[in-house]
């Protein structure tokens, strides 16, 4: 059992689908660094100087002068800031994956369909289908 388990490790695809993981989970970090220290803060201060992370709304009814606090005394939040950092991210990685996705399509050779040899043909006198090699009609019994 351990020498068969062994083997499917040792496989090409399980090991590339673990390095593609890896790679992924790296990549995910950069993304989310990329969205939350370089786009949004340019965003926020387009829109009048807002930061993303700290927008949120109260559930609980007391008011709180932040988030943190809010979360630090357990209070019920929606926290659509992040939300929006999270949708942001995401459209970045479904678009660089898009992208690479369609530039591997393109570098792989395409596989022209073969088409095969017609087996039948018609007989010119009833249109009845018939084997390529027959030389009299089955059902008509033209000479063909």
């Amino acid at each position: 059992m351990l020498k068969d388990f062994r083997d499917f490790i040792m496989r090409g695809n399980v090991l590339d689908l673990a390095v593609a993981v890896i790679i992924g989970g790296a990549f995910g970090q950069i993304t989310s660094s990329l969205v939350n220290d370089i786009i949004m803060p340019p965003i926020g201060l387009i829109l009048g100087k807002v930061d993303f992370s700290s927008l949120y709304v109260n559930l609980s009814g007391k008011p709180f002068p932040s988030l943190a606090a809010a979360k630090a005394a357990g209070a019920a939040t929606i926290n659509y800031g992040s939300f929006i950092n999270t949708l942001v991210d995401f459209l970045i990685v479904a678009a660089v994956m898009f992208l690479m996705i369609r530039l591997v399509s393109r570098l792989q050779p395409h596989k022209k369909e073969e088409t095969k040899a017609p087996t039948t043909k018609q007989c010119a006198y009833c249109l009845s289908t018939i084997p390529l090699n027959a030389t009299k009609c089955a059902y008509c019994t033209s000479q063909l």
